[in-house]
């Protein structure tokens, strides 16, 4: 895109002013590039303008997807455009450093976090304008029958626990702490900005495919081919939200090899396999699972992203099965649990459960650590399956430390992450599923939960093979990505990433074990001569670099300095950026065009993220301080203080070693919220009001609150204590969006499904079951609910599961065909998403009788489905 015809940056007369009231020298910011097969390779540009009379120093933090890899740095000026080079970071520093001091121009791209970076722009001259470039790839993710790309928009604030320490390294509104010493590098000031992103990104799958986004409303135009141009709708949009694209029907993630080599030189290859397990999987008896649901309650979470989180919660629960053991813990500031340890999953645990969601509330601080190491604690029964489901918004700034001592303290338990809410951390997100071995989804607001929900479940359910060991035989490669190869789990793609010198023929020979026993795959390879795929290169570099920093974390004295250089080496070799490699870019000047002095530095304000309100009565652009609930309750015992530049007044602590067991209790009324707290929520809160929660300081297990009363929102400044529990919890369908069972047809009929999501009404039999759960589902369709319904939705998805399981088992004995082929059709009429009607369909399928199978051809035909289910009710 020619610079000079860019449409993302405002008119240079309106002069957004930071809180100090210079200029803000960010005029706008375009995402470009494409998307083609599993890949996207993708373009940042940043224009910079500089409306004051002397050079001055821009310095943006801004967010990439965690899991890419930067491939370029670039810099135009004055007409001239000029590559990045990289560097170790501190000589990329000095050489920017030594560039600025001498009047040159230059610009500087350091990663603070994998998914943070700072981009430093010196010596911008009065009226002139420079855009800086920033490059990378990135593999999509497959997401129900769809590619999934996700790219962050914003730093948003973070929960910083911690001690306050450490010198200031950077321009950031946060105080280095013990727990985060880099939080001044993080934290960007929130202001009200007037400049946007524009999008410009080709889709290329090689078929049609529908673009889609839950955050975005969009412009899409089609090209030659299967070429489509994506775009905004308005134009330009706000840099507070994730930007997400969906290519619905697009070919799915495939099993094979692809390359990148030049004649003569070495070649990159990258190893997909899609393993098909299904027969292995039906010789073996499903284990059963322990798992602990931790949900986050902090300030950050008020409004949409607990609305989510909660709905997310009551699904998750829904999809567990007779013979499951279950905890639930809530965290903020301290955490408490609904009991203190398993409970055996029923239908009575399962509406104490429901009641504990309920009264969940936003307030506190993020202390994400206790709980998920009490989480992991809790499961102590190696012989089961050991689930732990996490749903957060992930904005705190100890990331690393959180990771490193929950996947230490709970090995052998596998972590499914939900990402909830606009402005996810993706690293903690990701990190914390990617080792050991659980599953990440991220849901944006507009997102259909149910879907989401049983994918994970699925995921968490599928056979897998562990202990896994990759060896390529016929043919030579070099370092792999990753070097501790994951688990081969049924059905999800299995990637790795290598180098080879020579091409060839061979294949890789993949051993481990399935619950005890032996597994054996062969894949074959094929590496190429010559071939293009560009981007390839840097996916292997830049994964192979993440992992040995995670190997470093480890590491000390003569080894962690072996391991630095080794990272740095690679960095440099293969042109991707590192926490220890920066892009440095230096334009030498002559003449007018070189500056003397020290230019000022100018740090650039960001949004408040999407959902988070700003104070009306100060100017537009007036610094916010970041209330982050996450912080405002927390206190390292000395009182308040200010933060850095705009003064924000933050309170942090420590957050206390988990206490022994209390008895059961209500929590403590929190007291009222005068003062600092009353000031903050003035100055920024969140659109949607929440009531706060408890403000102890200790760890408490509590019984189970009762559902909130009716009404309107509590109070901001007093919120009064939960109500005791009762002494029979309420009934799942008196919870969930406050619907009353009290003269609710449909609310009774769910108020008797089993745990295992099934109908028994009198007979007692599998039969029996069967023709009772269909008439129930055929009730649900008669009032026009489905699996996507807000409130019955999970509990239909999975009777339908139920059903289609049960139907094969029926069909096993004989004599019930027409019974079976009924009872799927009631259950394809209440499937609501692709997922599930593709359950029904491959039921159908199975199934060896003809009467049975016949029904293929019908389910498309809605009334061909009531008049089956009519003769079921007639019968």
């Amino acid at each position: 895109m020619n610079p000079s015809h860019d449409p993302s940056h405002p008119s240079p007369m309106s002069c957004l002013r930071t809180s100090e009231g210079h200029p803000v020298p960010l005029l706008g910011v375009s995402l470009s590039g494409e998307v083609l097969g599993g890949a996207a390779r993708l373009v940042v540009r940043q224009r910079y303008r500089n409306e004051e009379r002397r050079p001055i120093e821009a310095i943006y933090t801004f967010p990439l997807p965690g899991e890419a890899s930067i491939a370029g740095f670039a810099m135009e000026c004055a007409g001239r455009r000029l590559e990045g080079e990289v560097k170790e970071r501190e000589e990329a520093f000095q050489a920017y450093d030594e560039a600025i001091a001498t009047g040159h121009g230059a610009a500087l791209l350091d990663e603070e976090r994998r998914n943070v970076f700072t981009a430093s722009v010196g010596n911008l001259l009065p009226g002139e304008e420079t855009v800086v470039e920033v490059t990378f790839v990135q593999a999509l993710t497959a997401d129900e029958g769809a590619l999934r790309l996700m790219i962050p928009t914003l730093v948003a604030p973070r929960y910083i626990p911690g001690a306050t320490g450490g010198d200031r390294t950077a321009h950031g509104v946060q105080e280095p702490t013990g727990d985060v010493p880099d939080a001044d590098r993080i934290s960007p000031e929130i202001a009200r900005v007037d400049y946007g992103i524009t999008v410009d990104i080709v889709f290329d799958l090689g078929r049609d495919v529908a673009i889609e986004s839950p955050s975005h409303a969009l412009s899409v135009r089609r090209e030659e081919g299967y070429r489509q141009r994506v775009s905004l709708r308005n134009d330009k949009a706000a840099l507070d939200r994730d930007i997400v694209l969906l290519a619905a029907g697009a070919p799915g993630v495939q099993a094979g090899v692809v390359c990148d080599r030049t004649k003569g030189q070495e070649g990159t290859f990258a190893l997909t396999v899609v393993p098909d397990l299904f027969d292995v999987h039906a010789k073996r008896a499903s284990s059963r699972r322990d798992v602990v649901f931790v949900v986050d309650v902090s300030g950050s979470m008020q409004g949409e992203s607990l609305d989510q989180a909660k709905r997310a919660l009551r699904l998750c629960l829904r999809h567990l099965a007779e013979g499951d053991r279950f905890g639930v813990i809530a965290f903020s500031s301290d955490f408490r649990a609904l009991e203190p340890s398993l409970a055996p999953f029923t239908q009575v645990t399962l509406k104490a459960a429901d009641a504990f969601v309920e009264g969940l509330r936003a307030d506190g601080g993020t202390e994400m650590l206790n709980p998920l190491l009490a989480a992991v604690g809790m499961l102590g029964d190696a012989e089961r399956d050991r689930v732990v489901v996490l749903l957060t918004d992930g904005q705190v700034g100890n990331e690393a430390q959180i990771v490193d001592r929950v996947v230490k303290q709970g090995k052998g338990a596998r972590i499914y992450t939900f990402g909830i809410g606009t402005n996810v951390s993706d690293v903690l997100v990701s990190d914390l599923a990617r080792r050991t071995e659980g599953a990440a989804e991220f849901i944006h607001p507009g997102e259909r939960i149910d879907e989401k929900v049983t994918a994970q479940f699925a995921r968490a359910t599928a056979v897998r093979i562990t202990g896994l060991e990759a060896r390529f035989e016929g043919i030579d490669v070099g370092e792999l990505a990753p070097a501790e190869r994951p688990a081969l789990v049924d059905g999800e793609p299995w990637v790795l990433y290598g180098r080879y010198g020579q091409p060839g023929m061979g294949r890789l020979s993949l051993r481990g074990t399935l619950r005890g026993e032996r597994f054996h795959l062969e894949v074959p390879v094929e590496l190429a001569a010559e071939a293009s795929r560009p981007g390839l290169e840097a996916l292997w570099a830049g994964a192979r670099v993440r992992e040995l920093e995670e190997s470093e974390r480890g590491l000390s004295g003569k080894r962690a300095e072996a391991m630095r250089k080794r990272i740095v080496d690679l960095a440099v070799r293969h042109r991707v950026a590192s926490k220890h490699a920066s892009f440095v870019v230096i334009e030498r000047r002559t003449g007018d065009r070189r500056a003397h002095g020290q230019p000022e530095a100018r740090p650039v304000p960001v949004s408040a993220p999407a959902g988070w309100g700003m104070s009306s009565h100060r100017g537009p652009a007036a610094s916010v301080p970041v209330l982050d609930a996450m912080m405002v309750r927390a206190m390292d015992g000395r009182g308040p203080r200010k933060g850095g530049p705009g003064g924000p007044v933050v309170m942090r602590s420590r957050a206390p070693a988990p206490a022994p067991m209390a008895s059961a209790a209500p929590p403590r009324p929190a007291p009222a919220a005068g003062g600092l707290l009353a000031r903050a929520k003035q100055l920024f809160q969140p659109s949607e009001e929440a009531a706060g929660g408890s403000d102890e300081r200790s760890v408490s297990w509590v019984a189970p609150p009762a559902a909130a009363a009716p009404g309107g929102p509590a109070s901001p400044h007093h919120v009064p204590p939960p109500a005791p529990a009762p002494a029979a919890a309420p009934a799942p369908s008196a919870v969930p969006g406050g619907v009353s069972s009290q003269g609710d047809g449909l609310g009774r009929v769910f108020e008797e499904q089993l745990a295992s999501g099934l109908w028994e009404r009198g007979d007692s039999t599998d039969l029996g079951r069967l023709s009772s759960t269909a008439l129930c589902l055929a009730a649900c369709h008669d009032q026009g609910v489905d699996s996507a319904h807000p409130i019955y939705g999970a509990q239909i998805a999975k009777a339908i599961e139920a059903l289609c399981a049960l139907a094969a088992s029926v069909l096993q004995r004989g004599g019930a065909d027409g019974e079976v082929a009924a009872a799927l059709a009631a259950a394809y009429l209440v499937a609501g998403g692709r997922r599930l009607r593709a359950r029904v369909r491959d039921a159908v399928a199975a199934a060896a009788p003809e009467a049975v199978r016949a029904l293929l051809g019908e389910l498309g035909d809605a009334d061909a489905l009531r008049r089956r289910v009519e003769e079921l009710r007639g019968a």
